[in-house]
């Protein structure tokens, strides 16, 4: 082999590691741009998840300091109801058992007058 064709197989070997380079630039330069993009939504994420996070806070708030409060004031006015309804109820019960006694005592009357006639 002579110099000449040494030369030639070289510079086709440099030709062709020179593409290859250029094929790994232009790989890396996609690369680069994914990263790019890739940081730019995990900073529109982080962005978003503050703003769960605050809401949530919000949310947790307001379940706290308002619904809780609601609820139990709901609460609160069943038990009255509750209690009212008891206490009105009570000379209704009261008026059956006087209905009882006077049934009671009408049996023992009619009873009475049987044996007496």
């Amino acid at each position: 082999m002579t110099d000449s064709e040494k030369l030639d197989l070289l510079l086709e070997k440099v030709g062709i590691m020179e593409n290859k380079v250029d094929t790994m630039e232009a790989k890396i330069d996609t690369m680069e741009t994914k990263m790019d993009t890739m940081e730019a939504k995990m900073d529109t994420m982080e962005t978003e998840l503050k703003t769960v996070k605050t809401d949530v806070k919000s949310v947790k708030l307001t379940l706290e300091n308002e619904i809780r409060m609601n609820i139990q004031r709901v609460a609160e006015g069943h038990l009255d109801l509750s209690r009212n309804l008891h206490d009105a109820m009570k000379p209704s019960n009261e008026v059956e058992m006087l209905a009882i006694k006077v049934r009671m005592l009408e049996t023992d009357v009619k009873e009475l007058k049987a044996k007496l006639a």
